[in-house]
């Protein structure tokens, strides 16, 4: 026992240790600079809408410095698929640069290929100046309207030129834009903004190519740019791209600690809120009449039956009390209840405790990955309240070997998750995407899985199963007793569909936005009203399953276990039902392998959403019908 407490201590060290790394945000402190200062942007991967496959920056023959450097990732940035790496766009801070070139380049087959298809694709070039990510300003027709911002920048365009025919132009210009909040008592500076004009310029210079080459289009010394030309850069085989770029410094009003207001703000929020408060309050009022509905009839119950036990009439027992002998008898497959419950109870300590930290700051956009970090850290620790619950469960079933519950419940649901994350990655990787998931870092989800998540799943269990079991408030009979026929709304497929609604409207439209952040590449930075939404949805999924339980109980049908979990459960067929609403209606997927992706990482989420739901109801449930048997009064 003292052994497992060390290593129990030792366990949870480590993992506050690896959560304080995931939480701290590089790069995030305010940086100075001082006129002249060197800044380099860093690159990031190339992301598209349409085939959600990140790619390498230099995947494509862009213009690479003497030596590539990668910079420290963290879990999600693995995870996500980023790939962070130096550039040779080199500044110099509130030294304003015109027409500098990059590199020229001659393209071959293959680089011509793969430029026409990252444009056929609308891939987006991502880039990083002092942890703030590249924006290209979106001209409003309202002058009123608020400025929007496009995260990233495309590769290129696809347009008619000449004629008819469409042909490839790619953005070999780059006009940035840096914004910077100065401080006049010590002159130095705060980077605040990060922007960038796009432009395709066929570049003219005389004579031949050397580093001494003027061009024609873009004179430093004459301090003019051609950007409007009429020859934009086609990508063609053997053709010579010239890749220059200006840099222009603004002050801003903006301080630094507001900067990321500008990139959160990137999607017109009045409809979210407005939809969220209009959830909040159809929800809290459906609630509110569902609880009051619920207490009156269950004091006049209480009531009648505690009366009827003093009289004769006591002998013609009706309702739910008519199956005290019953309802606490176990369930057909006890020991996947537990596992489930267990899972769940897993489940529901991440994301609880995520929300916490996402709520204080810790989990910003600024902080790129720590969400995703977080979320598994958090998950491996909460093992150890798997265990715990799935062995109190399974002690009272009157179960005796729990150390083969506690194996099903640390492989079950990782395994099923973990065999699809598998085949996903294997797909992404046969796409030589940068989204596929190294074997380091392969080995180290498994190093979490078995290493630490298993072990605190099994001091969980011990420390469970050794707790006295749960006493029932009733006697369970010997015999059980038979089921009468039930009305067709009571039909447990139907009650269980019909349970699954009210979950699913409380997450409906926040559901939409967490959708549009991960999919169309948006920041989602409303963690307090993701918060308020998620109490909904707990408070949502216990009254619906008490609502229906109770009304189960009343038709004198016991077999109440399985059904409680799964009526909040079924909310996660609705969820994926409306993924794939979203996925016809919202997205521009055409690749089959892209389609793939979508469905099985909803597949994931969906799961995860049965297994959270369904918990919450259970337990719900379970609460409910002792509460109510232990105040009667029963021979």
């Amino acid at each position: 026992m003292a052994i497992q407490r060390l290593h129990l201590w030792i366990s949870a060290f480590c993992l506050l240790l690896y959560c304080a790394h995931a939480f701290y945000l590089p790069g995030v402190a305010p940086e100075d600079f001082q006129r002249g200062d060197e800044l380099r942007v860093k690159v990031n991967k190339l992301t598209s809408i349409k085939t959600q496959l990140p790619y390498s920056y230099y995947s494509l023959p862009f213009c690479r410095p003497d030596v590539i450097i990668d910079s420290a990732e963290n879990l999600g940035e693995v995870l996500r698929g980023d790939r962070i790496e130096n550039s040779p766009y080199l500044f110099r801070m509130r030294e304003p640069q015109m027409c500098s070139v990059v590199c020229r380049i001659t393209l071959d087959a293959k680089a011509t290929k793969d430029f026409k298809e990252k444009i056929d694709d609308e891939y987006m070039i991502n880039m990083i100046l002092d942890n703030l990510p590249l924006v290209v300003p979106i001209k409003r027709l309202e002058q009123e309207s608020p400025q929007m911002y496009q995260h990233g920048v495309h590769v290129g365009l696809k347009g008619p030129y000449g004629g008819n025919e469409e042909k490839h132009f790619i953005y070999n210009h780059l006009s940035f834009t840096v914004k910077y909040h100065q401080d006049f008592q010590t002159d130095s500076s705060r980077i605040v903004g990060f922007e960038v004009k796009p432009f395709s310029v066929k570049h003219d210079y005389e004579g031949e190519w050397n580093e001494k080459t003027r061009l024609l289009t873009c004179d430093p010394h004459a301090k003019r740019t051609v950007l409007n030309s009429e020859s934009p850069q086609e990508v063609e085989e053997k053709k010579e791209i010239i890749f220059t770029y200006d840099v222009e410094f603004q002050e801003s009003d903006v301080k630094w600690a507001s900067r990321w207001d500008t990139y959160l703000l990137m999607t017109d929020d009045q409809i979210h809120w407005f939809s969220i408060v209009n959830s909040l309050m159809i929800v809290l009022f459906l609630s509110g009449m569902v609880a009051m509905i619920m207490l009156r009839t269950l004091y006049r119950d209480i009531s009648k039956y505690n009366q009827l036990e003093t009289q004769e009439e006591a002998q013609e027992e009706t309702g739910w009390k008519l199956v005290h002998g019953d309802v606490f008898r176990p369930p057909a497959n006890s020991d996947l209840l537990c596992v489930y419950v267990g899972t769940g109870v897993q489940f529901f300590g991440m994301v609880l405790v995520t929300m916490i930290f996402a709520l204080l700051g810790f989990l910003s956009p600024s902080n790129r990955g720590g969400l995703m970090t977080a979320m598994l850290l958090l998950w491996v620790f909460m093992g150890l309240f798997a265990g715990y619950s799935s062995a109190r469960m399974y002690k009272m079933f009157k179960g005796t070997e729990w150390k083969r519950i506690t194996i099903k419940t640390a492989f079950m649901f990782p395994a099923v998750v973990f065999a699809i994350f598998f085949v996903l990655n294997a797909l992404i990787w046969g796409e030589k995407s940068s989204g596929a998931v190294p074997f380091g870092t392969m080995f180290a989800l498994v190093f979490l899985w078995f290493g630490i998540s298993v072990p605190l799943v099994f001091v969980g269990s011990y420390v469970g199963f050794k707790k006295p079991a749960i006493e029932d408030p009733v006697k369970t009979n010997k015999i059980p007793r038979q089921i009468p026929e039930q009305a067709w709304y009571m039909n447990p497929v139907f009650s269980i569909l019909i349970g699954g609604i009210l979950p699913f409207g409380a997450v409906f439209i926040e559901l939409f936005f967490i959708l549009t952040s991960i999919w169309l590449h948006q920041f989602y930075y409303i963690f307090g009203f993701l918060f308020i939404v998620f109490l909904i949805l707990i408070v949502t999924c216990a009254e619906i399953t008490i609502v229906l339980c109770y009304f189960q109980l009343c038709s004198e049908d016991y077999l109440w276990w399985w059904r409680a979990y799964l009526t909040s459960g079924s909310s996660a067929l609705y969820l994926f039902l409306y993924a794939t609403f979203y996925f016809f209606t919202k997205l521009e997927i055409t690749k089959p392998v892209s389609g793939v992706l979508y469905f099985g990482h909803m597949l994931i989420v969906s799961y995860a959403f049965f297994v959270l739901t369904g918990t919450i109801g259970f337990y719900a449930c379970f609460w409910f019908t002792r509460l109510i048997y232990s105040s009667v009064k029963i021979d």
